[in-house]
């Protein structure tokens, strides 16, 4: 295995009355292809063999289904609604914090099912609370755990920490070395120690998720000065991310411009 892991499988619309035959087969193509058996797939998915032979050989399917058959392959399910340019939905777009990308023919490609990709030339703001933000900055917590994140950041990415309450300030920043999606319990052995996170409050933050995403952090800088809350919203309408967002270009350049130190 391994020829698919951390790719994207992107759903296709196909005729109706064949679809379901037509996904059992491109299924089977797929596993074929990422050279595992119909034991690792059931295994993964925890069912039985005959489910994944009634899958493949064109029994219903529900999309749930499709999502954990191409997870236990290694690989994520993306499903975009595509819209024309000039449909309407175009312009309310332009008023809403919807995160969009320009497809081919001039479309808008809106993801409804997916790992998020990470948008080229992006850094990002973490909303992170003090007590890790802290060991962050101090070079202790080299690792931030998330629930959702997406996976093709590119090394380097610059990611803002901003403190949340009582602190409420933008307080340094971290190059993203890596983002790993992992299995919840993988991720708890591999950086229980980096992560700094009490195994009761691990288990609550993932609780429901079979993966989850660990940013592997490096180049650790402290801002000379914090920038309180209300400064960030009154100079660039800066509204704190429940847990992470695009970081604006008017932000990023007065950021770039602030005076930091290395923190450790």
């Amino acid at each position: 295995m391994g020829r698919l892991t951390g790719k994207i499988i992107e759903a296709q619309a196909v005729e109706s009355g064949r679809g379901t035959a037509r996904v059992g087969a491109e299924l089977k193509r797929l596993r074929i292809l990422a050279g595992v058996t119909q034991e690792h797939v059931a295994a993964r998915m925890n069912v039985q063999q005959a489910a994944i032979s009634k899958i493949e050989n064109g029994g219903d399917i529900y999309l749930s289904t499709v999502e954990r058959y191409v997870e236990a392959l290694g690989a994520s399910l993306r499903l975009n609604a595509h819209f024309p340019v000039d449909a309407p939905i175009a312009a309310r777009l332009q008023s809403t914090p919807f995160d969009i990308e320009q497809g081919h023919d001039d479309q808008l490609v809106l993801p409804i099912l997916a790992d998020e990709p990470f948008k080229s030339q992006r850094d990002v703001v973490l909303s992170i609370k003090p007590v890790y933000s802290e060991k962050i900055l101090a070079g202790q917590k080299t690792v931030e755990l998330r629930r959702r994140f997406p996976v093709a950041a590119p090394q380097g990415a610059l990611a803002y920490i901003y403190s949340s309450s009582p602190v409420k300030a933008m307080v340094g920043t971290a190059s993203i070395r890596d983002v790993l999606k992992l299995p919840v319990e993988q991720i708890w052995t591999e950086f229980e120690s980096t992560a700094f996170i009490e195994r009761p409050l691990f288990d609550k933050y993932f609780e429901g998720l079979d993966y989850g995403y660990a940013l592997v952090f490096g180049d650790v800088k402290s801002f000379t000065r914090p920038l309180p809350l209300h400064e960030l919203r009154e100079k660039f309408g800066f509204e704190p991310p429940q847990s992470f967002l695009y970081a604006k270009q008017n932000l990023r350049k007065a950021l770039q411009d602030e005076p930091s130190s290395v923190s450790h």
